[in-house]
């Protein structure tokens, strides 16, 4: 009884052994019956060609359309401050008042050099007057003849320069009502009433900036500056037709400034330190929203683009060698990946110069499901059926 008990064990396990053997072979048959996973389906976008305006982001700094530093002309005192700190002033507005009374005395005084002058010179006059017919009849001499007519001569000059005295006496009067020499917004006084100041001083009583317009000067390196030429030159840019590049603003709390402005003229010559040259643009500021000073970031549109193909941001991926690349829907739907040239963003799109052409399909949507070569099954990404929409909205709108 008990070697029967013992043999019937190795008989139990070979048979759960056969068991697992064929489940296991049922299970493999199975799967291998079981049908292919359908064709992987992808968004594209078609490239079509476009004209693109090409623009660039700079640093820049705001600058006083012009600047003036009110100083005196005369020494004296001042007597009073004429003007409100901060406010507007237009220009030939009385900011100071010097004490004029030692420059009234002066010009008094040559009032009266004026006139002894003119009394000497009648007196002069009528000398010569007399002696004239005397000369020719030897009642006078040659000698006293010609003292005359030196001393008519000596007292003309008196006069002139006793009227120069006046104008100049006059001037220096003037000059103790300090005027603003230009229209524009005016700081604060650099000195108050009592204090004495001195004609040619260095230090300004005042600063007065014209803020409407405003120039805003911007920093751009000297390469990028040779590449905008070389392109300009080839025509793969075009300048409008007046030449003059459009200029926007964003502020320091990213805010867009609501008036465009246009680009002046750049230096003529390169920074050493830096190796950039600056761009002046000029803005209108009726507001005084922007004050001298202020860091903003221009957008400069340097020119067009004509046939350029843009590809959306989300549709370009970098390879471990940090080239950029696209996945792209061959004639046999099977994906092909494709190393790319992408100059610069254009908003959410990068601007694509090399790698690609016209009429060729990029995937946007799936590209995580994807490998090259594996075929797949195309629609339209959501940026092609938007541009779709916007085509037979208004047909002659170029898309962007």
């Amino acid at each position: 009884m008990r070697e029967s008990s013992v043999q019937m064990i190795p008989r139990k396990i070979l048979a759960f052994a056969l068991i697992a053997g064929a489940t296991l072979a049922a299970g493999c048959g199975g799967k291998s019956s079981q049908p292919q996973s359908a064709t992987v389906e992808v968004g594209v976008i078609t490239l079509r060609p476009q004209n693109v305006e090409i623009t660039t982001r700079l640093p820049g700094r705001t600058t006083a359309y012009r600047v003036a530093e009110v100083r005196p002309q005369v020494t004296g005192i001042i007597q009073k401050r004429l003007f409100v700190e901060g406010s507007e002033v237009k220009e030939g507005q009385q900011l100071f008042q010097i004490d004029p009374a030692s420059y009234r005395a002066a010009l008094s005084a040559a009032e009266a050099a004026l006139v002894r002058a003119e009394a000497r010179l009648v007196s002069a006059r009528l000398l010569e007057e007399r002696y004239a017919p005397l000369i020719a009849t030897k009642v006078v001499s040659q000698q006293d003849y010609d003292n005359a007519v030196a001393a008519r001569a000596q007292a003309e000059a008196d006069v002139a320069v006793a009227k120069a005295q006046i104008e100049s006496a006059r001037i220096n009067l003037v000059y103790t009502k300090v005027l603003s020499p230009i229209s524009g917004r005016i700081g604060r006084a650099l000195v108050t009433e009592g204090a004495l100041v001195t004609s040619g001083q260095e230090e300004p009583l005042a600063l007065v900036q014209q803020l409407d317009p405003i120039y805003v000067d911007i920093v751009q390196s000297s390469a990028e500056m040779l590449r905008l030429q070389r392109q300009l030159e080839t025509g793969e840019l075009r300048k409008d037709d007046k030449n003059q590049a459009e200029v926007t603003l964003t502020l320091e709390d990213g805010t867009e400034y609501a008036r465009r402005g246009r680009l002046q003229f750049s230096e003529v010559s390169v920074d050493p330190g830096t190796g950039s040259v600056v761009l002046r643009a000029v803005f209108p500021n009726p507001e005084r929203k922007l004050l001298p000073g202020m860091f903003v970031r221009a957008q400069l549109v340097q020119g067009t683009r004509s046939e350029a193909l843009l590809v959306p941001q989300r549709g370009v991926t970098r390879n471990p060698q940090g080239q950029a690349t696209v996945m792209l829907v061959g004639e046999d739907n099977k994906v092909v990946q494709r190393v790319v040239q992408a100059d610069r963003a254009i908003g959410d799109q990068w601007l694509i110069t090399e790698g690609v052409s016209a009429g060729e399909r990029v995937i946007l949507d799936g590209l995580q499901k994807i490998r090259p070569g594996i075929e797949v099954r195309t629609v339209p990404a959501a940026e092609e059926t938007a541009r779709e929409a916007l085509a037979e909205a208004q047909p002659e709108a170029v898309s962007r």
